[in-house]
């Protein structure tokens, strides 16, 4: 019998089932995949950006908690008073960093899909279970559904992207509001997108001791950068900090987005204009015939193509040098849609008119 190779013995199974998050190969296309602010920097507050970065020295640790950069942060979010901030690279680390201070044996991680992938993908990571609960056909909660299976599963987490992706919708925030109060493990509301939605659960940290709010500034620019925000109690910060490794925010991160802060109005005005832009957008593709668009919060719009291929409208695309996100491989309530970010108004305009000829 022959005997099982390194990885065999050694690599968990479910590891070795999970595939790698691909990102796609975008040289030469439109990027309109990856809900990316489409808008550089103009040139002179770029010049005063490297002006910073030429004092940092980088041949020393950065500070290791981020001091000034939480202060800024604070005064940029407002978390209520006696909140604490925890600083992540990326909100992909956070979400990692909470899935690994509360895994145990038959512990449960629960949101309603379809949802962003990260959570179940983490969650088998740190060796968790992974309950999804469909949403309706509108994408909006089940709200018995979800009550349902916080009863039979008792998770430990229950994450709500606010506003949702792919979907790109706000879920009720009364409803939220029902599954903390009824949750006895902990709700993460995921603000990815907030600046494109407008309404937030940051006011609420502090009403409920089972709350956090998640906070990314990849969105809004500064993708690049990978920093996410935590906020919450005390309490919560405390314990999963012990969880974070030193010095994940390095020195060019903490000056630059200490810079970019100070300098929010940009941003602010980055993000309107997405906000325009993303009406429009979402009204051409309604004008379409066989293009089925839904409302977003957010700086992308989901949209399922009929009578046609969802992956051969992909590949026309891809062809006409347009990248967007074909979705229609998960199947479900997902079948037949591509994902679209909102980008300039000529990365819209050859969105779509590639889109019309791919159909």
């Amino acid at each position: 019998m022959k005997e099982k190779s390194f990885i065999e013995r050694l690599i968990r199974p479910e590891i070795r089932a999970l595939k790698a998050y691909h990102v796609p190969e975008a040289h030469g296309l439109i990027k309109l995949d990856a809900m990316e602010n489409p808008y550089a920097w103009p040139e002179e507050l770029k010049t005063a950006w490297l002006e910073v970065l030429r004092k940092v020295e980088i041949n020393r640790y950065p500070d290791p908690v981020a001091h000034a950069l939480k202060e800024k942060l604070r005064a940029a979010l407002k978390p209520p008073a006696g909140m604490e901030l925890l600083l992540g690279n990326g909100s992909d680390e956070l979400i990692q960093i909470i899935l690994l201070a509360l895994a145990r044996p038959g512990a449960v991680v629960l949101a309603p899909t379809p949802t962003f992938v990260m959570y179940e993908m983490t969650a088998t990571f740190v060796g968790m279970k992974f309950v999804g609960v469909p949403l309706k056909e509108d994408f909006a909660l089940d709200l018995a559904a979800l009550r349902r299976a916080v009863a039979e599963h008792r998770p430990a987490a229950i994450f709500l992207a606010y506003p949702n992706n792919p979907t790109g919708n706000l879920f009720a925030a009364e409803e939220i509001e029902a599954l903390i109060r009824e949750s006895e493990g902990l709700v993460v509301v995921d603000e990815a997108y907030h600046a494109f939605a407008g309404e937030s659960f940051m006011d609420r940290l502090g009403r409920y001791d089972n709350l956090l709010v998640l906070r990314t500034l990849s969105k809004q620019g500064l993708a690049g950068l990978r920093l996410g925000v935590l906020a919450g109690a005390h309490a919560w910060v405390h314990e999963l900090d012990k969880l974070r490794l030193p010095y994940n925010i390095n020195s060019l991160t903490q000056a630059s987005v200490e810079f970019a802060l100070a300098h929010a109005e940009v941003l602010e005005a980055q993000a309107a204009q997405i906000r325009k832009d993303r009406e429009a957008l979402y009204r051409a593709l309604c004008a379409l015939p066989g293009v089925r668009a839904w409302p977003s919060r957010a700086n992308f719009i989901l949209f399922r193509v009929e009578g046609r291929s969802a992956s051969e409208v992909h590949h026309g695309l891809r062809h006409r040098h347009v990248l967007v996100k074909n979705l229609d491989p998960a199947g479900g309530a997902l079948q037949g849609c591509l994902r679209v970010t909102v980008g300039t108004d000529p990365e819209n305009a050859a969105f779509l008119a590639a889109l019309e000829k791919a159909l």
